[in-house]
């Protein structure tokens, strides 16, 4: 179990440096790209492979516990170690990761995006994937930034070099907010260690906060909390968003929205939930007044974008559709109670599998049509995809639908229990506030499901005009790569207990300060 964590994390590395070395006369194939296209999808496989197996491994009895643990001192005058291990919270964040991961290698080998080499697109796929792998399996809080922060360069140029439009300034914008955040995300993670004592996360989270004043709690979840905020995105730190997700390439929109949005979320609940109980009993109010501002924002901004006349972009309205989503996320962790915090970590997942489906969708429209602008592919009447792509329009819909909360899919059970959170918030925290809180999340959903309802009718429905050309319908790589999104879509909203068998013995112990 121990090799099988370090093969994840570390394997997706060996891969990027064998992709920029020439491969072998008898694997090219056809060619030299095909040849390296194929090689991203082998190691994806293989690390996909080898996280089901570790998932398989894995002490389902107590998932509590941290299994396939590797503890090596690797800085011994900072007590920096090499500290690895999984529990039920990081468990299903490593398999969406990798599963995302080798769907977006698999949709390039037959759809790469224009840009240069891709040999340096398959070495910054893998990169990125080892750096977002780190970050849910690593157990100190040095590697943990390092892992963080490792995910930004290969992002960047995928943005920068084989995005579209205004791809340039998007990149620069992405790569200065998140690392401004980072750099006050550390001076909150350092003090944490030297006031502390250690950087490791497991020791911080059985300590749960005792060996810390209320002082050094407050800072350390300000700063830190900055830093993550701006990776989750939360309101109003999100403005890097949008453009980033209208100018990325698709496979780098779907693992920006699928995988490198969780990272925030995910250091909230890891680190400042367990580490700094006081500092986040402090700014829980705020965290949560922030989520609901940045579900309702995201909305109402992409009901702007839907309405006829706008110039809206399809790309642009998933990604404000993110910030909403992600406001549910945060008021789940806000609320500090173990069914908030669980359907913070299940509308992590739900989000994941749809917006990840959704972008691939929205990513085949544009392909077929040139544009992913709204009125422009609505036209008078409507795109009518249900008339000429029956498949594709029917995909969309389900996302859609799926993505609004109806109650059977994965999209239901996170926002569900958020809301259940704020409704009976931890004890110390406001309750009437967190009613409010609760109340204007729930008209949130209805906003959801307006503008959501108005794209299916615009991009779907309308009259089957005659075109010069015909627009292909889903085509088997598409299906290949699509399918098991929409498959555990369904498994997650059908049988919720699945992942909540994972994640609640854990947020028990954690939110318990490290007691079972």
């Amino acid at each position: 179990m121990q090799f099988l964590l370090a093969l994840v994390v570390v394997g997706p590395l060996i891969g990027a440096v064998a992709a920029l070395l020439p491969a072998p006369p008898g694997l090219k194939g056809r060619s030299p790209d095909q040849a390296v296209l194929r090689h991203g999808v082998t190691v994806t496989g293989v690390i996909l492979l080898a996280t089901l197996v570790l998932a398989a491994g894995f002490d389902h009895d107590h998932p509590s516990k941290m299994q396939a643990t590797t503890d090596i001192s690797w800085i011994p005058a900072l007590d920096v170690r090499i500290h690895l291990g999984i529990d039920g919270i990081s468990l299903p964040l490593l398999v969406l990761t990798a599963l995302l991961t080798f769907l977006c290698a698999l949709y390039s080998y037959f759809k790469l995006p224009e840009g240069p080499s891709p040999r340096a697109f398959v070495a910054l796929v893998l990169v990125l994937e080892s750096g977002t792998l780190a970050t849910f399996a690593v157990l100190d809080l040095i590697l943990f930034f390092l892992a963080f922060e490792m995910v930004l360069i290969p992002m960047y140029f995928l943005i920068a070099r084989w995005g579209g439009a205004g791809r340039q300034a998007a990149a620069w914008k992405f790569i200065l907010y998140t690392l401004l955040g980072s750099v006050v995300m550390l001076l909150g993670l350092l003090l944490i260690g030297l006031k502390s004592g250690t950087f490791d996360m497991v020791a911080l989270a059985t300590d749960n906060g005792r060996g810390l004043t209320s002082s050094v709690q407050v800072t350390a979840v300000l700063a830190i909390g900055i830093g993550l905020a701006v990776k989750t995105p939360m309101w109003p730190l999100h403005s890097w968003l949008p453009d980033a997700h209208t100018a990325a390439p698709t496979v780098g929109s779907v693992l920006l929205a699928g995988v490198l949005l969780k990272m925030g979320t995910y250091g909230f609940v890891r680190i400042l939930l367990p580490v700094a109980p006081d500092g986040m009993h402090t700014f829980a109010p705020y965290l949560a007044a922030f989520a609901v501002a940045g579900i309702v924002y995201g909305s109402l901004a992409c009901l702007a974008l839907a309405r006829p006349g706008a110039k809206g972009d399809l790309k642009r309205l998933i990604a404000y559709s993110s910030v909403g989503h992600m406001g549910f996320v945060l008021l789940g962790i806000a609320s500090m109670t173990p069914t908030g915090v669980n359907g913070a970590l299940f509308a992590n997942i739900a989000h994941g599998l749809i917006t990840g489906l959704l972008f691939f969708l929205v990513g085949a429209v544009k392909d077929r049509y040139g544009t992913a602008d709204l009125d422009t592919l609505a036209g008078a009447t409507g795109a009518a995809l249900y008339g000429r792509a029956p498949r594709l329009g029917g995909l969309l819909a389900f996302a859609a639908i799926a993505s609004l909360g109806l109650p059977g899919l994965a999209g239901f059970w996170g926002e569900m229990l958020a809301l259940f959170g704020a409704f009976e918030p931890a004890a110390g925290l406001s309750r009437p506030a967190f009613l409010t809180f609760m109340s204007i999340a729930a008209f949130g959903t209805l906003l959801t499901a307006a503008y959501l309802l108005i794209v299916v009718r615009r991009v779907c429905m309308g009259a089957n005009r005659d075109e010069p050309r015909a627009i292909a319908d889903v085509q088997s790589y598409e299906f290949a790569a699509w399918t098991p999104l929409a498959a555990l879509t369904v498994l997650a909203g059908l049988w919720p207990a699945v992942l909540l068998g994972l994640t609640d013995p854990a947020v028990q112990k954690l939110l318990a300060g490290g007691k079972s």
